[in-house]
């Protein structure tokens, strides 16, 4: 077997790594008594014991410091109704939080209404990984919601169609 000899250029790679389907999650906290939050496809579960999540972000990112320095984070794992949200909470400009519900916690968490799960987290460790850092991070609490989840692939957001197998 021999692989496509391509340039590995950043449209070419973002194309490829376009190809794996991924979920999407919203990380939001309350700064100052304002909601901030952004949207993130890059998610993944790490460990259970302990309770460990993960996501990778740019560098160049001017949300993530502002979200990082929160004591709590919500994370929002986007439902299937949430194609409109999830480009909002990825956009560079305007309100991220137009026309969503939002509920904070006490401790400053903000969580999107409509998700699939919420989870409660705190930053454990940041790991530079290139253009990206590697964000670990702890669950404090969580809470399931069952609803079908938002997916992201070959740069679209997509629903889940129908269950393979039994």
């Amino acid at each position: 077997m021999t692989l496509a000899n391509a340039e590995l250029d950043s449209g070419i790679l973002r194309s490829a790594f376009g190809q794996f389907p991924s979920g999407v999650v919203a990380l939001c906290a309350e700064i100052d008594g304002v909601p901030v939050g952004m949207a993130a496809s890059t998610f993944v579960a790490v460990s259970i014991d302990p309770p460990l999540v993960a996501f990778c972000v740019q560098n160049t990112s001017t949300t993530w410091p502002k979200v990082a320095a929160a004591g709590r984070i919500g994370i929002s794992v986007l439902g299937e109704e949430h194609d409109v949200a999830a480009r909002t909470l990825a956009a560079k400009t305007g309100n991220r939080f137009e026309g969503l519900d939002v509920t904070t916690t006490e401790d400053g968490a903000v969580f999107i209404g409509g998700a699939s799960m919420w989870l409660d987290a705190t930053v454990t460790e940041e790991v530079p990984a290139g253009d990206h850092a590697i964000v670990l991070m702890r669950i404090n609490e969580l809470e399931i919601k069952h609803v079908a989840p938002i997916v992201f692939h070959g740069s679209k957001f997509r629903r889940l169609a129908t269950e393979v197998g039994s």
